[in-house]
């Protein structure tokens, strides 16, 4: 039989549990995908490489959904530690495969509409690689000379250019050569799978951004 003091903490028990059953069960609200955000007409970004610094010069009237995508992945911090994995000599310098295998899966599939040509592939401007129409994602290249005859007809849309540091792009570590099946260098889809290990096990040579960012 209870005492009286049991049977108090009994009753005190079940209008706890009452209170409980009652309360409002809280949910976890999916996060919000965050909108793409719209980069300013004219921006700078400083790449600091292992090389050197290297600054480019952002323009929006040259291809407005490239420089949007550009600007977003700065200022995501995207291209900290990529690596500069496609140095082809008097052709291009191509970067932009995170070093995070769950991140590039997550950008690859989030392609921007192809831009009209405004602006040759000069030496010295940025572009994004593309594989076809509307594929474009976070690879761009800068041209390490005049590339124009052979990239503007096939839709490449430069949407800035380097104003220093070409100096720095052009002694960036180029003897691995292209990608396959043209070469030995290193293979994207590779890196896509295995992130920065597999460059470091494979390439251990090649240059790489340490942070980019977007100058005030």
């Amino acid at each position: 039989m209870l005492s009286k003091t049991g049977l108090l903490l009994s009753f005190f028990c079940l209008l706890l549990l009452a209170a409980c059953s009652q309360a409002p069960q809280q949910t976890q609200e999916a996060p919000k995908k965050r909108q793409p955000e719209r980069a300013p007409d004219i921006f700078k970004v400083k790449l600091e490489t292992s090389r050197g610094n290297v600054v480019a010069e952002v323009r929006r009237d040259w291809a407005p959904h490239g420089a949007d995508r550009f600007y977003g992945l700065v200022q995501d911090g995207f291209y900290r530690n990529v690596r500069f994995h496609r140095v082809v000599r008097n052709f291009i310098v191509q970067f932009g495969i995170n070093p995070d295998p769950a991140v590039s899966q997550l950008w690859s599939k989030l392609v921007i509409p192809d831009d009209p040509p405004r602006e040759k592939n000069a030496r010295g401007t940025i572009t994004f690689a593309k594989l076809g129409v509307d594929s474009r994602t976070t690879q761009v290249f800068i041209n390490l000379k005049d590339n124009s005859a052979s990239l503007d007809k096939t839709g490449f849309v430069p949407f800035g250019k380097v104003i220093e540091g070409m100096d720095v792009v052009e002694r960036l570590y180029n003897s691995y050569g292209e990608a396959p099946p043209r070469g030995a260098g290193p293979d994207p889809t590779e890196i896509e799978i295995r992130g920065n290990k597999y460059l470091e096990d494979k390439f251990p040579r090649l240059d790489y951004i340490k942070r980019a960012t977007i100058l005030q």
